[in-house]
Order: C-alpha cells, then sequence, then structure tokens
C-alpha cells in the first residue's frame, strides 16, 4: 500500500475548496480533509478590541520539535510552535492519522469506494485549508504543497460578495483578513521552503490541469517502486 497527502492551501477565497473538490473528482482512491470542517463553535472564539473575531488567533504550545527545511526533526531543544486557537487540531489530526493508518477503511467510512486491485492502490490524501501549512505536526505529513494566491483588490471583491455566518463586520477585512493573511504568510515561507505557489487569476481549468499533471506524475512513480 503507497500513500500520498497533497496540501492545498491559500488565502481566503483563493479558490482552494473548488481545486480540491475537482483533484478529488479526478484521482482514484482520493479523499478530502478540509480544515474548515473543524472550525470550534463561534461562541468560545475570541473577539478582539475592534469586535473582530479571532479566527485565525493563536495560542502557544511547546513540541518537541525544531525546524529544518521543510520539516521537523526531533530534538531535545524546545521549540514552540503556535497552536491555532480557533480549530480543534487535535481532531483533524487524528482524522488524518485515520486515513494513514488504513487509507481503504477510511474510504469506505466517507462511501467512497476503492478502486485498482488490492496492493496497487495509490491512496491519495487531499488536505485543504488556510492555515495548513503554518501547523509544523501537519505540514511534516505532506508530500506536495499548492497555495493559491489572488491580489488585494480581488481577494476583497470576492470576500465581500459572500455571505458569511456570522456576517463580516464593517472593516473586518482591511481591519483583520487582509493583515492576519500577510503575517500568516510570512511565518508560512519562514517554515516551508517547497510550496508551489499558484496564480488564482488563471482559469480553474488550466490549474487543475497542472496540480492534476504534478499529482499524477508523483503516483505513477509510486506505482513503480517495489
Amino acid at each position: 500500500m503507497r500513500t500520498l497527502v497533497v496540501g492545498i492551501g491559500g488565502m481566503t477565497n483563493g479558490g482552494k475548496s473548488t481545486m480540491s473538490s475537482s483533484l478529488h473528482l479526478r484521482i482514484p482512491n482520493s479523499c478530502i480533509i478540509a480544515q474548515d470542517a473543524f472550525f470550534k463553535d463561534d461562541s468560545v472564539i475570541a473577539v478582539d478590541s475592534n469586535g473582530f473575531k479571532q479566527y485565525d488567533g493563536r495560542g502557544r504550545v511547546s513540541f518537541y520539535l525544531i525546524s529544518k527545511k521543510i520539516h521537523f526533526r526531533r530534538s531535545k531543544k524546545f521549540n514552540l510552535i503556535e497552536l491555532l486557537d480557533a480549530l480543534h487540531m487535535d481532531r483533524m489530526m487524528s482524522k488524518i492519522e485515520s486515513w494513514r493508518k488504513d487509507p481503504g477503511s477510511f474510504l469506505a467510512s466517507q462511501s467512497l469506494r476503492t478502486q485498482c486491485s488490492v496492493g496497487e492502490e495509490v491512496f491519495v490524501l487531499i488536505v485543504e485549508g488556510f492555515l495548513i501549512f503554518n501547523y509544523g505536526p501537519l505540514n511534516e505529513l505532506m508530500d506536495m504543497r499548492y497555495f493559491l494566491e489572488i491580489p488585494y483588490d480581488v481577494c476583497k471583491d470576492r470576500r465581500g460578495s459572500r455571505v458569511y455566518t456570522p456576517p463580516d463586520l464593517p472593516g473586518y477585512f482591511d481591519g483583520y483578513v487582509w493583515p492576519r493573511y500577510l503575517k500568516n504568510r510570512q511565518e508560512m515561507e519562514d517554515m516551508v521552503s517547497d510550496i508551489v505557489f499558484l496564480d488564482g487569476l488563471k482559469s480553474k481549468e488550466d490549474l487543475l490541469d497542472y496540480v492534476y499533471g504534478d499529482v499524477t506524475m508523483e503516483i505513477q512513480s509510486l506505482m513503480g517502486k517495489d
């Protein structure tokens, strides 16, 4: 049994979910675990002095991990890794671990059928979310990493055209969403060196073809290994 974990990250309204869903439909033996499914209840999300919900606010927790290039290697030294307070990252990691232990059974639990003969499968997990590369224990599990980006004005227009529950407060995008994105992106780039950045202004078809081609080549490489 061979496995492949593909990370599809990006800014808000950058096209992550569309890319992930389309990729899943093309790739046999694949499934998606989306970070958005693990948000805590809105009632427990912290609020700042402007009344803005801190959906990617942070606390800190200690791990015996230290970063080196794209991976986190065990070390005797303490390195503080930021946890995402607004998300149940422990539950997300538990679900991913269930897939890693038995991808076939996991697919069955999601009402997805396994294709190809037993022993010949390459199981593909697509991890999608806006902060998946900022969380070290998750990031180190990924084999391929993609990040969709769009300009400020396009992002703001797309965000403004969508309805959120609860709705965005006036000034929320400029006062919180965009500044937090810039901060998170810088942290991500400091942690990870092999992310493929994708221009979210390109057609969905072109972007999908590019990523699908990459993933397909990796699957074929894995199938060729003994």
